[in-house]
């Protein structure tokens, strides 16, 4: 008998006061607001966002998202009363509100179970009464070969769903390339972005990333990759040292890892530090000041 399929809903928030948490839920209704008992929950003092500001109800396959705020909810940039939600959908909160990312995922039932059962005790093994009969000695384990550094990049039909900033993009067919150059699939306008800088393409069951630089700036947490490195869910994926950075996720999904802007000093105005400044050079500064510049990830 096989497994029944249950949908899980992502929601990826992309602006606001959440940006880059992923909810998931599997609830058959989702309530966002305010209100303490919302599934999605906003801080109170956020007033742009209702206390019951909208619903997302499931009806057998399909979602509806159903508006009940005075404020509006909108779905790709419109304004709607209810609509029927499909993957890749952002819904906004409110003219200039928040914006969150809709997508779904199909996961067994048993998965799902597994997932919220806690592993029973395991029981410690019994010594048989008997010593059993000796057998012939075991032919040695083979290790499964590893994948083929050659896998081939051919075209073929599976999603791809890739987020950058408040970019989402959708795509039906792999391979797809990523750069900064007018002949992209997805063109990122990054100052660490080559003009083919890399390709996703789907092989062996899984998806793959491929470094167009020649250069091995391309990384999967914080390696650089030989040319061609499969995508595993959860893995960190780098274009470069100075980013941009994303998150693999399940069902071929890349969210951008966004970095806080660097806080410049404020205590000297900018132009000002030459002649007033000028010091003897036979003399060191013992308060020699160091990069203002840090890079942080805010999201592990």
């Amino acid at each position: 008998m096989g497994n029944i399929p249950a949908i899980v809903i992502q929601l990826i928030h992309i602006e606001g006061p959440l940006k880059g948490e992923i909810q998931e839920f599997s609830d058959p209704e989702i309530s966002i607001g305010r209100h303490p008992s919302c599934h999605v929950q906003f801080l109170k003092d956020l007033r742009i966002v209702s206390r019951q500001h909208a619903r997302i109800i499931r009806e057998g396959n399909r979602f509806k998202l159903i508006n009940q705020s005075k404020n509006g909810t909108y779905l790709n940039g419109k304004i709607v009363p209810e609509a029927y939600l499909k993957n890749g959908d952002v819904l906004m909160l409110a003219q200039g509100g928040p914006k969150i990312s809709f997508l779904t995922k199909i996961e067994e039932v048993k998965q799902a179970v597994d997932r919220l059962t806690p592993a029973a005790p395991k029981l410690p093994d019994t010594p048989p009464k008997t010593p059993p009969a000796e057998a012939p000695p075991a032919p040695p384990v083979q290790p499964k070969p590893a994948p083929s550094p050659d896998v081939s990049v051919q075209k073929i039909k599976v999603p791809l769903i890739i987020q950058y900033g408040p970019t989402l993009r959708s795509f039906n067919e792999l391979p797809v390339t990523i750069g900064k150059g007018p002949g992209c699939d997805f063109i990122l306008n990054h100052p660490s972005v080559f003009d083919q800088h890399a390709r996703l393409f789907f092989s062996q069951d899984q998806y793959w990333v491929k470094d167009l630089t020649g250069r091995q700036s391309v990384s999967i947490n914080g390696h650089p990759i030989n040319i061609k490195a499969p995508l595993n869910p959860d893995n960190q994926l780098a274009l470069s040292l100075q980013g941009p950075r994303f998150r693999f996720l399940v069902g071929g999904r890349l969210a951008e890892i966004e970095e806080p802007i660097p806080e410049v000093p404020l205590d000297k105005p900018p132009g000002k530090e030459k002649a007033s400044e000028q010091t003897d050079p036979n003399e060191t500064d013992p308060k020699k000041p160091g990069s203002v510049f840090k890079k942080l990830f805010f999201w592990n």
